[in-house]
């Protein structure tokens, strides 16, 4: 399928009274498509996809629209989002401690490379702490700096391990058996029910 027909299946999606903060709905999707502005269009569909939670076939073809554009982040994103809507959301407010009393000097690249292990408050047999890894989105920066903070979005490797994540518990990021960082979590919610009005849309 070519990439016009892809953000068309996915507009058909996205359900008509859907509007975003900045009042972006449906309609606007649809004065980029018939003017072929591809990428214009998918960034507007990414941003309606935040309103509600949509299907996971919504992300899907916003990814493979992405890939045959060749737009490795928002492709990256896409299918982040695939993986949110499958195993739930955890976001969290991430400080990580500077260079100077940290391992790491460089920059954490934010589209979802790094995958750190976290203290997330579970413990081995023995009574030690056991550290489980996700993968690490910064969110609206491409790079979090060495005592940087900010926002960001993870994805565990074992998503059961997570299940007892509340918001406001603190959680610390580990590059090796030292604290890279320490994080409070913001949001930590299973997989959410689709609304009725994506299935209604549907194709």
């Amino acid at each position: 399928m070519d990439v016009p027909k892809l953000l068309e299946a996915a507009f058909l999606l996205v359900p008509e009274e859907i509007a975003t903060e900045n009042d972006i709905t449906v309609n606007d999707v649809w004065e980029y498509l018939t003017q072929d502005e591809w990428e214009a269009a998918l960034g507007l569909l990414e941003e309606l996809g935040d309103v509600q939670p949509p299907p996971l076939g919504f992300w899907e073809i916003l990814a493979t629209a992405a890939e045959q554009m060749r737009l490795e982040k928002s492709a990256a994103w896409c299918h982040w989002r695939c993986g949110e809507t499958r195993n739930g959301i955890i976001r969290a407010d991430l400080t990580l401690r500077p260079a100077t009393e940290s391992r790491r000097q460089t920059p954490i690249p934010g589209a979802g490379v790094l995958r750190p292990m976290w203290d997330i408050g579970n413990r081995t047999e023995t009574g030690e702490p056991a550290l489980d890894i996700a993968r690490l989105w910064v969110e609206f920066t491409p790079l979090l700096e060495p005592g940087g903070r900010s926002s960001v979005r993870l994805a565990p490797l074992d998503p059961s391990q997570w299940r007892r994540l509340q918001p406001g518990q603190v959680i610390t990021m580990h590059e090796d058996r030292s604290v890279a960082g320490t994080a409070i979590v913001l949001e930590a919610r299973p997989p959410t029910a689709v609304p009725a009005a994506w299935s209604e849309r549907a194709p």
